[in-house]
């Protein structure tokens, strides 16, 4: 029988694994290579696949040609992406050469003409003279995912899923690094499907497996044996935003109000779509333990119409996010309401920056946004400074009084009433306070922070009930309990010891945030210091109460910019619908259990996560340890958090997500999500440059790609254990490695001298509390050509304003005669190229030249033409597409322009060379020198 390699198609190679009895077919041009198992052993001929490898497929080179005919406008038009494609992802099938030349142009010339016609400009990017080919990876080219699905017919052969069919296996493609450069659109692809066996689940409903957006694994199919994850060397553990917002579009969590709660009676676990019915419907067997329990009696019954419902119409059945309202078993107390106690820094600093005013007024205008159904919301107001100032609002009158507490060691209140009022039948009475509190302390030039016993007395006033903390600081905290002094130092930034100040410097904040967690008090900090505030300290509050940290520094109200910002921040904070006095267990099927936590919260028993008020879009890891062989085809993980409403209703939130198992390494790597592996590298990262130094933690995120690299190496290609000329992955992971390097360079963790700890610090509380939705764009920034933008980016489509196609974060595509946007969710930065054309900087900043523009912190005018109006449509879709309240300032930056502000930008082009820190290309050829030369195993 003749060997596969005779049979080949040109520029293809065969190789036998006798291990586990398949091909390794290597396509020798690219490096692409396909596993594959044939039907009759090592000497099975081709003929014996369904599908023999293709020929290569040349990379199509698409021309690029100018869109109209006017010498108005010059530069390259290098760069350009088919408008067809939007900000969407390219077709995922196969797609004709044909198909991948010009499509749109015809439309973006018509536009230019019309443009002329009306006395308008096309597009800025218009070449001169002989129009280009454009070359440029992954832009214009078949991507690599592309050519690699027409090599998908060989494991076509395999079952189809479904009812009649059985699992179809994960089809594992690997992409050679070394040549195929990231493509930032591959960030907008769903993670690896979750290919369960047939009938495991009750319903046909898409909904019945957790969404990514609420829960989601860093690999999707789960090794039967620990030994077999640890082979793989990809850490696995789920990443959860169990409140995750909601926008237009999406589908509400559907709740459950009957309060008929079916739950294991020995795990208890809550009735999911993975559960079976048995004895005629009668019981059912739990997914995660397999206990045989009783259907509640009421399961049946429609207690709205009195009348028996239709089972698999519960909402329990259907959905894998579902919120169940609890009986009064569930409570240890009655719901409490909602309590917000404001702590105001009113020192001099604070008064003359404008802070104190900004936060007030913001009160005000959103006391409506309050959460106050009920009307049972409680609102508190104390200002600080080197006292205490109380407000006592006593019911009847519209006036209050201030009471000034001086002692600062032993805080008391200095009222048992009226310090803690009704927002509705106190709302003139806290209406006329903000109205006039930052003109009580209009003339203070008192400096010196009493912010730990400020917050002792409002722990003290809310501890009764539980309820939020908001704090809002502008200076470091001097006085009384929790004073800390200026610990930084440039002399030791950027050394071992740097990481100190990153620590907390008072055991006082983490003592009191326990106390505010067992007695459900959260607390937010608003820190605005132009100085040194210890961020690293003071986050320790958010960290451990399940709060967040938000920092402006430098904050002036004057620059109308810093007002809007914390005020659209402030305000979306104030009228988050939080949940209260929550507590938060993950269950596993038999045989897995919860090894460690990373987020924002307390851990109050070996599992249970304390969480006095859980604010939306924030996200949590948690890391999974196979201890038993899993015999299951599936395996179900499933999160249940308690909680009370704002409305004074005890509710049970659920999230089920079901993964298959499996003993084939190759399925685990095809399965693996790159976003939710980065997302939990960032958090275990920030732990280790806490508990060690940051240098060890940049190495644990290099070792943990080189083990995975080397691994996949060894296991998955033909290179084995020798040294490689390619640097091998699969597919579904080859953004991986930019994404750690964009963690690298990212400000929590970047090797430098200059960055300030405070900003270091906030970055960090970034890292570890952002969804993964908001993550990746922090550390892998979205980077746009404006300039050339397709005709349609800008203009309102199906889903809303069409934004450009992203380009690789490189300085490479910058243009001198461009205009482009960086945004990384927290800053959007406008970078203008010095040789940009008058009429382009006529008609976005409305100045007549180059020359004129001035960079640094803005907001751009909304001018009469199409031009202007598509920019600030881009900059408003950028700022309201990310889940959070963070509201991105807007800077201008030239390209002769100040250096900090240039260097700055530069800095979100995570594949560029940056002080220390390697290129993409480079840190990938380090990546390959450390594989062919590792250790590891």
């Amino acid at each position: 029988m003749a060997s596969p390699s005779q049979q080949l198609p040109p520029g293809w190679a065969a190789q036998w694994d006798a291990n586990n009895q398949r091909y390794l077919f290597i396509e020798t041009a690219t490096g692409h290579s396909q596993w594959e198992v044939p039907a009759q052993g090592p000497a099975a001929p081709i003929d014996a696949r369904s599908t023999s490898p293709p020929s290569h497929t040349a990379h199509t080179k698409r021309r690029q040609y100018a869109s109209g005919q006017t010498q108005a406008y010059y530069g390259t038009g290098d760069g350009f992406v088919d408008p067809q494609y939007g900000s969407a992802m390219p077709p995922a099938g196969p797609q004709q050469g044909a198909q991948l030349f010009t499509p749109g142009l015809a439309a973006e010339n018509q536009f230019a003409a019309q443009q002329q016609a009306q006395g308008q400009q096309p597009p800025y990017y218009q070449p001169q003279g002989e129009p280009e080919y454009i070359n440029a990876p992954g832009y214009g080219q078949q991507p690599a995912y592309q050519q690699q699905q027409q090599l998908a017919g060989v494991t076509d052969q395999f079952a189809q899923m479904g009812i009649a069919g059985g699992q179809k296996p994960f089809s594992l493609y690997t992409t050679n690094l070394l040549t195929a450069p990231p493509d930032p659109r591959e960030l907008l692809r769903p993670p690896p499907e979750i290919r369960l066996p047939p009938n495991a689940c009750i319903t046909t409903n898409p909904l019945a497996n957790a969404d990514p957006s609420y829960q989601r694994s860093t690999i999707n199919i789960v090794p039967t044996t620990s030994a077999l994850l640890n082979k793989s060397k990809i850490p696995w553990a789920i990443v959860i935003t169990p409140y995750r917002s909601i926008k237009e579009g999406d589908q509400p969590v559907p709740l459950v109000t009957d309060t008929v709660i079916a739950r294991c009676r020995r795990c208890r676990t809550y009735i999911n779509p993975f559960v079976q019915f048995i004895d005629g419907g009668n019981r059912w067997r739990c997914s995660l333990c397999s206990m045989s329990n009783e259907v509640p009696q009421m399961f049946d019954w429609d207690q709205e119409r009195n009348q028996p419902g239709d089972r698999w119409a519960r909402a329990e059945l259907n959905h894998s996010v579902v919120e169940f309202v609890a009986p009064t078993e569930y409570m240890v107390r009655p719901p409490q309401p909602t309590v917000y106690a404001f702590l105001i820094d009113v020192s001099h600093a604070a008064v003359s920056t404008g802070m104190v005013a900004t936060a007030c007024r913001t009160l005000l205008e959103s006391l409506d946004r309050l959460p106050n159904e009920d009307g049972r919301t409680k609102v508190a107001i104390i200002a600080f400074d080197v006292a205490l100032y109380f407000f006592s609002m006593p019911p009847g009158t519209t006036d209050s009084s201030m009471l000034v507490v001086s002692d600062l060691e032993d805080v008391f209140l200095p009222k048992p009433t009226d310090l803690l009022v009704n927002l509705k039948e106190m709302r003139a009475s806290i209406e006329a306070l903000l109205g006039r509190l930052s003109e009580m302390f209009q003339e203070s030039h008192t400096v010196g922070s009493a912010a730990g016993p400020a917050m002792q007395a409002g722990f003290k006033l809310i501890s009764p009930m539980g309820g939020k903390l908001m704090v809002l600081s502008s200076s470091l905290p001097s006085l009384g309990p929790g004073a800390l002094k200026n610990r930084e130092d440039p002399k030791i930034l950027g050394t071992a010891k740097e990481s100190n100040l990153l620590q907390p410097a008072s055991a006082f904040y983490k003592t009191f945030a326990i106390d505010c967690s067992r007695a459900q008090v959260s607390v937010d900090m608003f820190l605005f210091s132009s100085t040194y505030q210890d961020v690293a300290t003071l986050a320790c509050l958010p960290h451990y109460t399940s709060g967040q940290t938000y920092f402006y520094p430098a904050f002036n109200a004057a620059k109308s910019e810093d007002a809007l910002k914390f005020a659209h921040e402030f305000g979306e904070v104030l009228a988050m619908p939080i949940m209260l006095e929550a507590v938060m267990r993950v269950r596993a099927s038999k045989g897995l259990r919860m090894s460690s936590f990373h987020g924002n919260f307390f851990v109050r028993s070996t599992d249970l996560l304390a969480m006095p008020a859980v604010p939306l879009d924030q996200s949590y890891a948690i890391e999974i340890q196979i201890e038993d062989t899993l015999t299951a085809p599936f395996v179900v993980l499933q999160t249940a958090i308690l909680h009370s409403t704002c409305t004074g209703e005890r509710r049970i939130r659920v999230i089920t997500l079901a993964l298959p198992t499996t003993s084939n390494l190759s399925e685990v790597y095809a399965s693996a999500d790159q976003v939710a592996i980065a997302t939990l590298l960032a958090n275990k990262a920030v732990e280790r440059s806490l508990s060690h130094k940051l240098e060890d933690a940049r190495d644990a995120v290099t070792n943990k790609m080189v083990e995975i690299l080397t691994t996949y190496k060894s296991s998955m290609t033909a290179a084995g254990s020798g040294a490689s000329a390619q640097l091998a992955i699969c597919e579904n992971m080859k953004m991986l490695p930019v994404l750690l390097l964009g963690l690298l360079k990212n400000v929590g963790l970047r090797q430098s001298a200059q960055i300030p700890p405070d900003l270091r610090a906030y970055a960090q509380a970034l890292l570890t509390s952002l969804p993964s939705q908001l993550l990746v764009p922090y550390i892998h920034p979205t980077f746009y050509s404006l300039h050339d933008m397709p005709p349609e980016a800008g203009t309102v489509g199906e889903h809303g304003v069409i934004l450009p196609p992203p380009l690789p974060p490189t300085s490479e595509h910058l243009k001198r005669h461009g205009l482009f946007l960086i945004e990384d969710g927290q800053t959007i930065f406008l970078w203008v190229g010095r040789d940009a054309v008058p009429q382009l900087v006529m008609d976005v900043f409305d100045l007549s030249s180059y020359e004129q523009l001035r960079g640094g912190k803005t907001t751009l005018p909304l001018l009469d033409n199409p031009f202007s109006q598509r920019v600030n449509a881009v900059i408003a879709k950028t700022r309201e597409m990310r889940r959070g309240p963070y509201y991105p300032h807007l800077y201008v930056v030239k390209e002769d322009g100040e250096p900090p502000l240039r260097l700055w930008a530069l800095s979100c082009l995570v594949q560029d060379r940056a002080d220390v820190m390697p290129s993409y290309q480079q840190f990938i050829n380090q990546l390959k020198d450390k594989v062919n030369g590792s250790s590891y195993s």
